[in-house]
C-alpha cells in the first residue's frame, strides 16, 4: 500500500501534458476495448453471432472507439473541469432473440463487460508487486499506468452497473426483475443517454445554483469505487 501511495503522488504535471496523456489513454483504451469485446464474445458463446460477424469481438480498439463519445466528449469535459468525466464506446450489437435463453442470457452478456473490467483491475493491482523488476527509468511510468488502470477499470465496472438502460446494470435489472417492473424499465432505454446527462451534468449544475448538492450519482459511484479498490488492494496484498 505504501508503494501505491508513493506512486499515486508520482509525477505532478500542470495541465494536460504528453506524459499525462500517456498514462491515462493506454489504460482507458484497454479497459474500453476489453469491456466491449467481452460483451460480443459472451453473446457469441450464447448463440448470437451479430458482433462476431461485424468484427466487434476484437482487441483492436479502433473497432470500439466512438469519435465523439470516446474522444471528444471526455476531452471537452476534462478541459472544462466538469465535475464528472463521462464517455462511451460504440455499443456492441446483440440480437437477444438469437440467444438460447434470451432473458437470462441477456444478463450474462451485460455482466461480461463489468466483470472483465474488475478482472483487469485485479491484474493491475497484482502487477504492482512486479514493479521492482522494471528498469528505474521506466518504473514511474509503469506505476502510473497500473494505478490508472486500477482506477479506470473499477469506475467503468461500477458506473456501468447503475440500473439505467442502456447501461449494463439496466439490462441486468431488466433480465432479473419481474415483468411488471422490467417492462417499464426497458422502455427507458431510448432515453438512457439523456437521463445520464441529466443526472450527471445538469442536475449538479442546477444544485450548485440552488446551493444544494445534487451530485448524487457521482457520489454513489465514487463511494462504491473507493470500497471496491480497497477490497482489490486487500485481496492482492497491497495493504
Amino acid at each position: 500500500m505504501d508503494r501505491l501511495r508513493r506512486t499515486a503522488r508520482g509525477r505532478r504535471l500542470s495541465g494536460i501534458s504528453l506524459y499525462t496523456l500517456s498514462v491515462w489513454v493506454l489504460p482507458l483504451v484497454i479497459a474500453i476495448t476489453f469491456h466491449e469485446a467481452a460483451h460480443g464474445f459472451v453473446a457469441h458463446r450464447l448463440g448470437d453471432n451479430t458482433a462476431w460477424q461485424l468484427g466487434r469481438v476484437s482487441f483492436n480498439p479502433l473497432k470500439h472507439i466512438d469519435p465523439f463519445g470516446t474522444v471528444m466528449l471526455p476531452g471537452i469535459l476534462l478541459l472544462s473541469h466538469a465535475p464528472f468525466l463521462f464517455g462511451y464506446a460504440k455499443p456492441v450489437p446483440v440480437n437477444f432473440r438469437n440467444l438460447s435463453h434470451p432473458r437470462i442470457d441477456m444478463v450474462w452478456v451485460a455482466l461480461a463487460g463489468p466483470v472483465t473490467n474488475i478482472l483487469l483491475a485485479l491484474a493491475a493491482a497484482l502487477a504492482f508487486h512486479g514493479l521492482g523488476l522494471v528498469p528505474a527509468n521506466g518504473a514511474q511510468w509503469v506505476a502510473d499506468n497500473l494505478q490508472n488502470a486500477l482506477i479506470i477499470n473499477v469506475i467503468l465496472a461500477v458506473f456501468n452497473m447503475l440500473p439505467i438502460p442502456p447501461l449494463d446494470g439496466g439490462r441486468v435489472a431488466v433480465g432479473l426483475l419481474p415483468n411488471v417492473l422490467a417492462a417499464p424499465l426497458a422502455r427507458l432505454e431510448p432515453y438512457g443517454l439523456l437521463i445520464l446527462i441529466g443526472v450527471l451534468l445538469l442536475l449538479p449544475m442546477l444544485g450548485s445554483q440552488l446551493g444544494l448538492n445534487l451530485d448524487v450519482i457521482s457520489t454513489i459511484v465514487r463511494t462504491v469505487t473507493g470500497y471496491v479498490i480497497q477490497l482489490l488492494l486487500l485481496v492482492t496484498g497491497n495493504t
